[in-house]
């Protein structure tokens, strides 16, 4: 039987989490969440490789990563941000796959903000996109992540646009109302993605 793998997708602050904690706890799926492996990535010789680069400017008295000085510069650079992303994202899919092997054949959710980006589609049976009114992802985001207006923006902007993400999934997922309907969603999405049709649910 061929493992089903639902790759989750979406803008930043658009649910994603809200998503996969919904498919785990309501139907016990196991979460592979990329940005956790993205985090572990940032240790040993890639930890190295960013203090080469950055020194002082991420790093504080005591070396220690400050994550959030280092997302003011990727984010406010393309050059960098592919560079970190080419330092991280083999680690990451590496990650992924260990882990999807080690489960199978049960079906699993990743979670993957730059699924596209990174293309990395391959990893997974089905995509689903989660997107949501854009003035409502600015103030989640800015409420969130403790930013101001243009901080947030710029992350936003540093992403796949929400449009682009709905054209290239097979499932796409509206969460701009309640978590009722946002639930009611998912769970079509499961029930009709298991017989093999992929909804668009606008």
């Amino acid at each position: 039987m061929k493992q089903r793998i639902i790759g989750i997708t979406g803008g930043i602050a658009t649910g994603k989490t809200t998503v996969s904690d919904y498919l785990h706890h309501t139907y016990g799926l196991p979460i592979l969440d990329a940005d956790l492996y993205a985090r572990q990535a940032l240790a040993g010789d890639r930890l190295a490789k960013l203090r080469d680069r950055y020194g002082k400017l991420i790093f504080d008295d005591q070396g220690n990563l400050e994550r959030r000085k280092l997302g003011a510069i990727v984010f406010d650079s393309d050059i960098e941000r592919q560079w970190l992303e080419q330092l991280i994202h083999p680690y990451v899919q590496e990650c992924l796959i260990s882990e999807a092997n080690r489960l199978s054949p049960s079906t699993v959710v990743m979670v993957i903000p730059l699924l596209f980006e990174a293309k990395m589609e391959s990893l997974v049976t089905e995509t689903w996109a989660i997107t949501c009114d854009p003035q409502q992802q600015l103030q989640r985001l800015m409420n969130r992540n403790h930013l101001s207006e243009s901080e947030a923006l710029q992350r936003i902007a540093s992403q796949m646009s929400q449009s682009e993400k709905i054209e290239l999934a097979d499932v796409v997922i509206v969460n701009s109302d309640n978590t009722e309907e946002l639930f009611f969603q998912v769970d079509n999405a499961l029930l009709n993605s298991r017989s093999g049709i992929f909804l668009k649910m606008m």
